[in-house]
């Protein structure tokens, strides 16, 4: 039998970008709100992800709108630098946000161990049961990018049952030492992976890294909250030269990484793969300590004494455990729009700042009631993958931003959002001052994407 339930919203999943929208939405908007999720507990990826996993981005602009994230210390790698969370503590974090915020509402209700099952049905895992949503009732999809981590699928090639092949999440309890270690994978949990052996005294020459393309890593430096830049002005000179004095992405690479604003590990080799991971230069100076850097394409499949790529084979030492980070994280899937009659897909609308993208959409939902607006207010565009990617999508997040900047309810609610990232800085607090700072800014966001524009021409240029 199933229960027929009537809220206002059914949001699917109670990761990142669900709690996001969630927490703005019951802010902004007197609705209720049940959260289906096929976890036991908020967070999603989170939960499952590795030990040793934190942000790339500062905490201060994660989480939900309503609750800051964090507590400013500052340790390790990132010394010097604004907090970046770690995954134990992002996951106490949503689970304070569910608890503290969401359900003592009384108007949101949470069925965690259930499964989406389609057209506003869902289904206990551990019962059974069925329940359905009313006609009226809107279906919110927070799951549609899809955020993968090696412990939720098995590797896309073969492995020997006689390998020794785990997830990083099996780093943290190993049992023994191993002949040696090898990592699979290029992006930024193969960067963690790779730290986190060095940390434990593992001879650099004891690891081997399998590389089936090489990335461009983006400094965490730059990255930062102006009131935590030492020179923040001297810092948006030097990134606004780089881009404006660049006609091609490629160009303006080598122009970061000459600043110390991108890095790559062998400079002879060009990158063709950007997914904005972020480093710190203490950490890609440790990683530069692995000298065995094998690129030979993807892997094909794994044997204890052989591992067989697209473009040749490698041979292990004996008794090597390999360690698999090849989850491609943020889904390649193509945006759709964000509202679509009861459908409401939250995606990416801000560069890199997903739950800033799910609250804002959370706000644009309970703000506004025509579907045009609202979603050319939230034009979604994918992430990054490869280098050209990356000025084609700070296009879209910037055309984004003058649209917010241009509907009033919008802008006043980015500038009290504690998500929002001013890399300006905030206004001035007088009102002229606070006008001529906002024009100011759109002027060159508008430059920024005549630029951008014209670079993404000539990249296509270049390919054909």
């Amino acid at each position: 039998m199933t229960e027929t339930i009537s809220p206002d919203y059914l949001v699917i999943g109670a990761g990142a970008m669900g709690m996001a929208f969630v927490d703005t939405l019951i802010s902004d908007k007197d609705a209720t709100v049940a959260i289906v999720d096929r976890y036991s507990r908020p967070g999603v990826h989170w939960t499952l992800a590795y030990p040793f996993v934190a942000l790339h981005q500062p905490s201060d602009v994660y989480g939900v709108n309503s609750r800051q994230l964090g507590d400013e210390k500052i340790v390790g790698y990132n010394k010097g630098l604004a907090e970046v969370a770690t995954g134990d503590e992002i996951v106490a974090y949503y689970t304070k946000v569910l608890n503290t915020t969401l359900l003592p509402s009384g108007r949101v209700t949470y069925y965690p161990l259930h499964n989406y099952t389609g057209d506003g049905e869902f289904q206990s895992i551990a019962t059974g049961k069925m329940f359905s949503v009313g006609p009226s009732t809107r279906i919110v999809d927070s799951t549609y990018v899809k955020v993968t981590v090696p412990s939720m699928s098995p590797p896309l090639y073969e492995v020997s049952e006689n390998a020794n092949l785990v997830t990083p999440n099996a780093l943290a309890t190993l049992k023994r030492p191993y002949g040696a270690y090898t990592i699979i994978g290029a992006g930024k949990t193969a960067v963690d992976s790779c730290s986190w052996l060095l940390a434990q005294n593992i001879d650099p020459k004891d690891i081997s890294w399998i590389m089936p393309r090489d990335s461009w890593f983006i400094e965490r430096a730059i990255l930062q909250p102006p009131e935590a830049t030492p020179n923040p002005e001297q810092l948006l000179e030097e990134k606004t030269n780089a881009i404006m004095g660049s006609k091609t992405s490629q160009e303006m690479f080598h122009r970061m990484e000459q600043l110390g604003h991108a890095h790559r590990l062998d400079k002879r080799i060009e990158p063709t793969m950007f997914r904005h991971a972020i480093v710190t230069k203490a950490e890609f100076k440790e990683m530069k300590k692995v000298k065995n850097i094998i690129r030979q394409g993807r892997v094909k499949r794994v044997d204890p004494d052989k591992v067989t790529l697209e473009k040749g084979t490698y041979t292990p030492v004996p008794d090597t455990l390999f360690i698999d980070c090849t989850a491609p994280g943020l889904g390649n899937v193509p945006p759709v729009p964000v509202f679509n009659s009861r459908n409401i897909t939250i995606q990416n609308i801000k560069f890199f700042q997903p739950t800033f993208s799910a609250a804002l959409i959370g706000h644009v939902e309970a703000s506004f009631d025509e579907e045009n607006l609202k979603n050319t207010l939230c034009d979604p565009f994918p992430y990054t993958r490869e280098p050209a990617d990356y000025p084609t999508t700070l296009l879209a997040s910037m055309k984004n931003r003058l649209k917010w900047m241009e509907e009033p309810k919008v802008s006043e609610w980015c500038a009290k959002s504690r998500l929002d990232f001013p890399v300006m800085g905030p206004p001035p607090r007088d009102p002229e001052k606070a006008a001529a700072f906002n024009a100011s800014i759109e002027q060159q966001i508008r430059g920024l994407c005549d630029h951008f524009e014209r670079m993404a021409k000539n990249d296509a240029a270049s390919v054909a």
